[in-house]
């Protein structure tokens, strides 16, 4: 009986988290929406669109290593800077 009582806490938590995850993700693309359009009409020489790439290669080789056995620590999911890791 306990672990049903804790499978279902654990669901709730994950369920509540990625709803937070959304709503947060769904602000912040409103918010740099004007400055997303700016910045893609002002890239001449297209290196949003290479970094863009970038991005694309650095997320699927982090997925074909999650896919591997290897796994993030919790510390590097709750860095409020994960999303700049792809930057140099």
């Amino acid at each position: 009986m306990q672990t049903l009582a804790v499978d279902i806490a654990s669901t709730f938590v994950d369920d509540a988290a990625a709803l937070v995850t959304g709503f947060g993700r769904a602000l912040l693309r409103l918010a740099m929406a004007p400055v997303d359009r700016i910045a893609n009409a002002c890239d001449v020489a297209g290196v949003l669109t290479e970094r863009r790439a970038t991005f694309r290669m650095w997320r699927a080789s982090r997925a074909r290593a999650r896919h591997d056995g290897r796994r993030f620590s919790l510390l590097g999911r709750l860095n409020p800077f994960r999303h700049l890791a792809h930057l140099t």
